[in-house]
């Protein structure tokens, strides 16, 4: 009985923990408020979509990166239950797509593409295992299996992808459903079987500004290549398991701008009120920041509303 008693005292002090550490980072999130004194070049947009997703559009011409707006609920991950693309959801968010980017293959990075391709005709970019899954809904032509380094044109935008790794979420010792994505059917496609694939970076530029995507807070330090960086796209989920990661990355892009993502709550839909994750601590990410360098501002996106074109930015 005390033991039971104990358990819940403890429940509901982590929860209670929990909320002040929520509260502190949606004030955190509204005090690094994208910055004003940022200009992006005249004509260029970008959204950041939740997650890693972020929409690039410039001269007619619209580039995504890990767009994932499905948002199953936790429940499907728990019971494993097989799960698909919702083309309502795609629909509603996804209005154009000249080529889509992906940095690797768990369900929030990947899950959404082949719909995407199929409703909008576009090509998509990534490791092998974007080209199975792409396989599976009957695409793989549609997929390349990109070339470390090698640079690749759509219309105004120029980018590469760059060999990396995911965080170790599983206490620092695993990564979560890791391997290559090999299942054969899409009636087996229970979340876990999104696995990782091969991990990218992913450095884009258009309109003379070039901007860094990285999805997982992890990196090979000796395989970045690019610094001076405008903009670093920083995904932050699972860093506390990385050591270092943000002094790390920090010193090997030298960025102007650090935005972070894969904050919010990803098994809550898009739209309304934002909804942060409880584990990530957006607060402590900004302290980290600070601390490998004092001169880096962090610019903090609201998910669905643009920058750039009519943004007073």
């Amino acid at each position: 009985m005390l033991a039971t008693l104990g358990h819940v005292a403890d429940g509901l002090k982590y929860l209670a923990t929990a909320r002040r550490q929520h509260a502190s980072d949606l004030l955190t999130a509204k005090q690094l408020a994208f910055p004003h004194s940022v200009a992006l070049p005249h004509g260029l947009e970008v959204t950041w979509l939740g997650t890693a997703g972020f929409r690039f559009a410039y001269q007619g011409v619209v580039v995504w990166i890990d767009p994932y707006v499905t948002r199953m609920g936790l429940g499907d991950v728990v019971r494993r239950r097989v799960v698909a693309p919702s083309h309502a959801a795609v629909d509603r968010w996804i209005d154009r797509a000249d080529a889509v980017l992906v940095g690797h293959t768990h369900f929030d990075h990947a899950m959404d593409v082949p719909v995407i391709a199929a409703r909008t005709g576009c090509g998509v970019y990534g490791g092998g295992s974007l080209e199975h899954l792409m396989g599976l809904h009957g695409l793989a032509d549609r997929a390349t299996v990109v070339v470390p380094y090698h640079d690749y044109e759509i219309g105004p935008f120029k980018f590469h992808f760059v060999p990396s790794v995911h965080s170790k979420l599983q206490l620092g010792f695993r990564v979560n459903y890791g391997g290559e994505l090999t299942c054969e059917h899409l009636d087996e496609m229970i979340p876990q079987r999104y696995r990782c694939g091969q991990v990218w970076g992913i450095a884009l530029e258009v309109a003379g500004m070039r901007f860094y995507h990285q999805g997982s807070a992890d990196l090979l330090d000796d395989e970045i290549r690019d610094r001076d960086m405008d903009v670093f796209l920083c995904g932050i989920a699972g860093r506390r398991f990385t050591p270092h990661y943000v002094q790390r990355v920090v010193k090997a892009l030298a960025p102007k701008l650090i935005v972070p993502s894969h904050f919010d709550d990803f098994f809550q839909p898009l739209g309304g009120d934002p909804k942060l994750s409880f584990n990530i601590n957006l607060t402590a990410f900004a302290d980290e920041v600070h601390a490998a360098s004092h001169e880096l501002p962090i610019g903090v996106l609201e998910v669905g509303r643009p920058i750039g074109v009519s943004s007073s930015v």
